[in-house]
């Protein structure tokens, strides 16, 4: 049987199948036709075991909890605000400063951060002790307890509650967003594995517009519910803890760390079907081999290794450029941002949802794109246009008193920007960095670029309500420029990832060179030196 891919339709040939059609110089006789959109059909013709399942279990208790704490506090803020003051007042018998209720409220959105930092720190950890299936349910587990806290603290007038709650929320978020991309990029096939670890951006986006659907007055978005709209993703955590037990391990884990080829089998069975994953084992041998010549690393050992530090640099860079865009502080602050472009505040709400469903549509035609036009372009094109629209914002938030309609063009436009975003960097950059690494590295990869990913988005939740009352509308000029300078590292700069096994990659990263020296070139330098 032998298959021909002409763009979105796949000509098979099979003598078992009749004849479709005629005629000579086209499709006839022992042709028939099937559809293809590359990645998806893949997907799709591996469903036969749990696969999918397990995806869905992995999304709910991963990057969705991130992706609604992360727009949990947009709608219900004045009302939490509100609650800052009437418990300070409850206690002193005396209205708050307004600048005391700022750095509260600001010590509430950053302190999620701070609590991510920790868990990205412990994703080597508890991953490498308890597998990835255990670190999942334990990150769960935690966001249980911190729905129960937040849950609590409107009866007991305590604001220092929501705080701690929003730190184990982060720590849960920061260690579920590590296991959860290892544990996709671990039960993968190499040929679908852009689009199953894209998986975890569409449950981000998922998360995201949860949080602004739960955040609606129809629904949870009333002063007398905001706290049962901080604890709401619970429920799926609970889901989680009672339905993984049952699904299988990673089966990379299992072969390389585990040394267990026959519970690799199982596992590659059970997710994907009965079949011969011999290409897949093989793949994993050689991973296997290479690990065993240079075994797993500690932090400061990755840091000083210099065969994976353009693997480092890159998702350092990216995750840098990503945060300072201004994709996080539009999620976290949309309420603010919104009230600044003037739209009206019943009409916020339904904007910010908007944004939600918008986010989610990307993300699956990212995940119909990745495997067919790759990675780099992506990127570079993305930021390209990130730019582009972070420009036109900063004009029309100028102009907005200009017309009626002007502050629904600033909207309008910071909806392509996060268009732009999920359709591009951030789509692809959870892919990209569960490709570049290999077995030994990955886990202290993940929280070394987990911990400076947090720790920039706590600076960025701590400093943005202060920049937007200095700067107003031109911060998104510094966001512009970001964007810019990312375009151009990535266009000129990334290797291009897809198809390629995680050994061919780590080739391609070393193969990079500026003004002709590398830095593996440099390391044999100093060797011989």
């Amino acid at each position: 049987m032998t298959t021909e891919n002409t763009g979105l339709i796949c000509w098979r040939k099979c003598s078992a199948v009749p004849a479709v059609g005629g005629g000579e110089g086209g499709p006839g006789n022992d042709y028939h036709i099937i559809p293809l959109v590359p990645s998806f059909t893949c997907l799709y013709s591996k469903t036969r075991g749990k696969a999918l399942f397990l995806i869905f279990i992995l999304g709910i208790g991963g990057s969705f909890q991130s992706g609604y704490h992360s727009t949990e506090l947009s709608s219900p803020s004045p009302y939490i605000q509100r609650f800052i003051n009437s418990s300070w007042y409850h206690r002193y018998a005396e209205p708050p400063p307004p600048q005391t209720i700022t750095i509260i409220w600001s010590l509430i959105v950053s302190m999620y951060a701070v609590g991510g930092f920790f868990g990205a720190f412990s994703v080597k950890l508890i991953t490498g002790t308890l597998g990835r299936k255990k670190a999942m349910i334990c990150t769960s587990f935690i966001a249980i307890v911190a729905a129960g806290i937040v849950l609590a603290s409107k009866a007991a007038k305590s604001y220092e509650m929501i705080i701690v709650a929003r730190i184990l929320y982060g720590y849960s978020s920061g260690l579920g967003e590590g296991s959860h991309g290892m544990y996709l990029a671990e039960i993968s096939p190499t040929k679908i594995r852009g689009t199953v670890t894209l998986t975890s951006a569409i449950f981000l986006s998922l998360g995201r517009l949860f949080g602004q659907f739960v955040g609606l007055s129809e629904i949870l978005g009333r002063e007398e519910l905001w706290n049962f709209v901080l604890c709401a993703p619970a429920s799926f955590s609970v889901v989680q803890v009672i339905v993984l037990p049952f699904l299988p391990e990673a089966p990379r884990y299992l072969f390389i760390e585990k040394g267990s080829d026959k519970a690799c089998e199982k596992a590659l069975q059970s997710l994907w079907g009965q079949g011969d994953y011999r290409q897949e084992m093989d793949e994993m041998l050689t991973e296997q081999a290479a690990m065993e010549a240079a075994p797993r690393k500690s932090t400061l050992q990755l840091l000083r290794d210099r065969s994976v530090r353009w693997q480092l640099l890159t998702m350092s860079i990216i995750y840098y450029c990503n945060q300072l865009s201004g994709i996080s502080a539009i999620n976290t602050f949309s309420f603010d941002i919104f009230l600044k472009a003037g739209i009206p505040t019943d009409k916020i709400r339904y904007v910010t949802l908007g944004l939600g469903v918008s986010q989610i549509i990307t993300s699956i035609c990212c995940g119909l794109l990745i495997e067919r036009i790759g990675r780099r372009p992506l990127f570079w094109g993305g930021y390209g246009l990130m730019s582009a629209s972070l420009v036109l914002v900063t004009v029309t938030l100028n102009l907005k008193d200009s017309s009626y309609w002007v502050p629904y063009i600033s909207a309008g436009l910071i909806c392509v920007f996060v268009i732009f975003f999920c359709g591009g960097p951030g789509g692809a950059s959870n892919t990209l960095q569960s490709e570049i690494f290999i077995q030994s590295d990955r886990p202290t990869a993940y929280a070394v670029l987990g911990m400076q990913r947090w720790l920039l988005f706590a600076v960025l939740g701590l400093v943005f309500p202060f920049l937007i009352d200095a700067l107003d509308s031109y911060c998104f000029v510094l966001f512009a420029c970001v964007s810019l300078l990312a375009c151009l590292f990535t266009f000129f700069l990334l290797p291009e990832t897809k198809g390629k096994t995680m050994m061919e990659i780590s080739k391609e990263f070393k193969a990079i060179t500026i003004y002709g020296k590398s830095f593996v070139e440099e390391k044999r330098v100093e060797t011989k030196l």
